[in-house]
């Protein structure tokens, strides 16, 4: 079964703050090229729901997978779909900032 994959308002934002970063610091298509394969990784979580890393610990059925050691991939499955949750980078502390988000998974 393969299952659908959504992105969460907040990982949207997470996606064009990265591209913005990276613009300025690489350009347009380092950018570009980075943030197509963060989605391409997204995106494949259809076909393999539950790789990643259980985080219960932060909060019931989120997930985790590392992305080119980084960004993390914050996600939670549901029985049809995979909703991304967040998408953070450079090593910021996606435990304390999840749990800061109490309503956004």
């Amino acid at each position: 079964m393969k299952y659908r994959v959504g992105f969460r308002p907040r990982a949207q934002a997470d996606l064009f703050a990265l591209y913005s970063y990276i613009h300025l610091q690489a350009g347009h298509k380092i950018a570009g090229e980075y943030v197509d394969r963060i989605e391409a990784a997204c995106l494949s979580l259809g076909n393999f729901p539950h790789r990643g890393t259980r985080r219960d610990d932060i909060r019931p059925g989120i997930r985790t997978m590392g992305f080119e050691r980084r960004a993390t991939i914050v996600f939670r499955v549901r029985k049809t779909a995979v909703v991304i949750v967040r998408i953070l980078y450079g090593g910021r502390d996606y435990s304390l900032a999840l749990r800061a988000e109490k309503n956004e998974a």
